[in-house]
């Protein structure tokens, strides 16, 4: 069962359908949703393991994001 909400599955998913690392405006207009919100829920995710910082600013989904939306 997931702990995660609505939001950070939409982010994880469009984190999944990009090619390479992403700022907050990508992602947030992949996921269809405001780069400041994106921001916010990113923290979380990245501390649950979910999702990685390669570069400062940028975003991959981790193989533990994947396997969430899976």
């Amino acid at each position: 069962m997931s702990e995660l909400n609505d939001d950070q599955v939409a982010i994880l998913k469009a984190l999944n359908t990009l090619s390479e690392p992403a700022g907050c405006k990508v992602i947030g207009e992949a996921a269809d949703m405001s780069w400041r919100s994106v921001m916010g829920k990113l923290r979380g995710l990245t501390k649950g393991g979910y999702v990685e910082s390669p570069e400062k600013g940028k975003y991959v989904i981790s193989e533990k994001g994947k396997t969430e939306i899976s």
